[in-house]
């Protein structure tokens, strides 16, 4: 799906996820022919499609390019970007910006993974490939 590009490096907070679930739906009720009027569950159109949930989606999007980028060497140039890099001067007001490193952080607790697992291939697909129904 178009709407999921690009999102193995997004730091997403909940408002995001919620506007691409809207998004998602309002595109699967178009393709069905159902409109809000129907009023049929969310839940009913996904499986009459076979899609799940998009937030099950960008986990597992985010953290196959997680086993990617810790699969390769130190000096692979695409470990040498820190994601927690740290920016000189002062901080602005109020709250720091959600970051991919808190992120990925976050969807390895709710999976109950920890980063060294990510050397066996076969183990870290199986464990995260959960968002798809079928």
């Amino acid at each position: 799906m178009e709407t999921l590009y690009d999102t193995e490096c997004w730091a997403v907070k909940h408002q995001h996820v919620h506007k691409m679930g809207v998004a998602e739906m309002r595109m699967l009720c178009w393709m069905c022919g159902h409109t809000r009027n129907d009023k049929i569950r969310n839940e009913d159109i996904r499986g009459k499609v076979g899609v799940s949930e998009i937030e099950g989606k960008m986990r597992e999007n985010r953290l196959r390019w997680f086993e990617h980028v810790q699969r390769r060497s130190t000096d692979a140039p695409v470990r040498r970007c820190d994601y927690g890099t740290e920016v000189q001067g002062r901080r602005g007001r109020g709250r720091p910006r959600k970051t991919l490193e808190e992120t990925l952080r976050k969807d390895l607790e709710y999976l109950d993974l920890t980063d060294d697992k990510t050397q066996n291939r076969a183990q870290w697909r199986s464990r995260i490939h959960i968002a798809d129904p079928t």
